[in-house]
């Protein structure tokens, strides 16, 4: 079989835009998909570490309420008559905080002195229960692993030491039933995105202590990647098959008081569904330019076979007569090629377009529009790799939950969004402002040293100072500087010591900027 020029024209041209188009497809489908997939880990680590952050601070709360009512304990452990009274005490602390099912004053001995409820008929009993024992033991604010009660219910025991004149009386104690509505429901059980994701607590040997699923108490997760990591005491995010067979994507974060791991995890075949909508999305789009360039595939193909035929019958004709004027009328040919060439063209631009487009949502923070954390490791690497001197500067807003919670998330993400048109106009022209995760920023400075940062920051954080915010309020920022190669020489410690810094800032005040110390701490 014999292919005719047009065919050939036909064939390749029309797999070229197939190719081009599939090629196009596959690589913006694999770009959303990662972008989606590292959006998402990012998304779950920030969750489990503000989840941790919270836990943390409650529990703290929850040891200092039960000092401050031990305060009014002590003067009636020798009381024999003060029983009416420490109950009335076990109830108060019960009522007002509604951390705790139960609420317990005991004697040295782990003798019940003082209860709530009095349908616990626990009065003049000793406790013999986990938390009760290692309460007595340790004679500290302690907070128990989960243990199985007297009444069957699995069981969280947060405690305080009663103490006279250095003498040991006993303790009080709250108890917290892991089976029935708790406060790590209320804290833990409304995730803050309705997206499929969802949010668990383990402790040291991996069992769960909280979950949605109730009937998951108890179960022992251990062999889970995630949890091995978390009960070893670390923080960050993952992708894993979980212990049900399912692929998920998990951010999570260790709790040093209770000695827990919360873990916030979705699927990744939710997380990544949108990737898919977009190819169905682009192939929609894509189709009219597609039937359009088949149709001038097939019209430029007869219009470049059509002079070279007559081109081949004029030169074959012409040993019979002259044929050179009507050759010379064939030289239009280069324009039809040229002709097929701009359509072939113009689709590759399309589609250069396209991609152009997905590679710039992976690279920019959706919210901000400033430059992502992965894009920002990018350039720190590059610079280190070419030696290029910059400082950089990480800040975040202060108090910012406290933003969040009284004005809503929406209101939040205006403030993020404020505070990231500050940043630009307030820094150079080749600053690169990114967002580094949550509230926190990042400004780099291409061949600039401390100096230059720390008068860029401080410039930043003077104007937010004297400006009234989105929520109606003063916003203030805390930042920590660091400079390579000053102060680091890989962009990991660099970013470390000026965390670091920012730490500082935070713990002496907040509303300033530290700058890393000149000792030398290169790696």
């Amino acid at each position: 079989m014999r292919w005719s020029l047009k065919s050939l024209i036909q064939v390749v041209a029309t797999l070229a835009i197939v190719v081009t188009f599939l090629t196009s497809t596959t690589v913006g489908y694999r770009v959303n998909k990662q972008t989606l997939i590292d959006s998402t880990l990012e998304t779950n680590y920030a969750y489990a570490k503000k989840l941790s952050s919270t836990t943390d601070a409650f529990l703290r709360d929850t040891l200092k309420t039960l000092e401050t009512n031990a305060i009014e304990v002590l003067p009636l452990l020798d009381d024999s008559k003060a029983q009416p009274q420490l109950n009335q005490i076990a109830e108060r602390v019960r009522q007002q905080t509604s951390t705790f099912n139960s609420v317990a004053v005991s004697s040295e001995e782990g003798v019940v002195l003082g209860v709530s409820p009095p349908s616990l008929d626990l009065l003049g009993k000793k406790l013999t229960s986990f938390g009760a024992q290692q309460a007595i033991k340790e004679k500290k604010p302690t907070i128990s692993p989960p243990y199985v009660g007297i009444t069957g219910e699995l069981i969280v025991f947060i405690s305080v030491p009663l103490i006279v004149d250095q003498e040991y009386k006993g303790f009080l104690g709250g108890a917290i039933y892991l089976h029935k509505p708790n406060v790590l429901e209320r804290i833990l059980g409304d995730h803050f995105y309705d997206d499929g994701s969802y949010v668990y607590v383990v402790d040291t040997e991996g069992k769960l202590i909280y979950h949605q699923l109730e009937e998951r108490l108890k179960d022992n997760v251990s062999s889970n990647v995630v949890v091995q990591k978390v009960s070893s005491g670390n923080s960050g995010s993952l992708e894993l098959v979980n212990t049900k067979g399912i692929p998920m994507l998990a951010g999570y974060a260790y709790l040093p008081i209770a000695d827990w791991g919360i873990v916030s995890q979705r699927r990744l075949d939710t997380s990544v569904a949108p990737a898919k909508d977009m190819v169905i999305e682009m192939v929609w789009k894509s189709l009219p330019l597609l039937l359009l360039s088949l149709i001038l595939v097939r019209y430029f193909s007869r219009k470049i076979a059509l002079p070279l035929q007559r081109l081949a019958y004029y030169t074959e004709s012409s040993i019979e007569s002259d044929q050179k004027e009507k050759m010379e009328s064939v030289s239009d040919w280069y324009y039809e090629a040229r002709q097929l060439k701009g359509a072939v063209l113009n689709s590759l631009d399309y589609f250069k377009k396209e991609i152009n487009y997905f590679i710039h949502e992976s690279t920019t923070d959706p919210l901000t529009k400033l430059t992502n954390r992965r894009t920002m490791n990018n350039l720190m690497s590059q610079w280190v790799a070419d030696d290029i001197p910059f400082a950089f500067i990480i800040f975040d807003i202060d108090k910012f939950k406290r933003v969040n919670d009284r004005y809503g998330h929406s209101v939040g993400d205006e403030v993020l969004i404020y505070l990231a048109d500050f940043m630009q106009r307030t820094v150079r022209d080749r600053d690169i402002c990114c967002r580094f995760g949550g509230e926190e920023f990042v400004i780099l400075l291409p061949k600039a040293d401390k100096v230059t940062a720390y008068l860029t920051a401080e410039r930043l954080r003077e104007k937010l100072e004297d400006t009234i915010s989105p929520c109606g309020e003063v916003i203030t920022i805390s930042a920590g500087v660091a400079a390579y190669p000053l102060h680091a020489n890989h962009p990991a410690r660099l970013i470390e010591l000026a965390d670091q810094s920012l730490y500082d800032a935070k713990r002496t005040g907040r509303n300033k900027t530290i700058v890393v110390p000149d000792e030398p701490r290169h790696e």
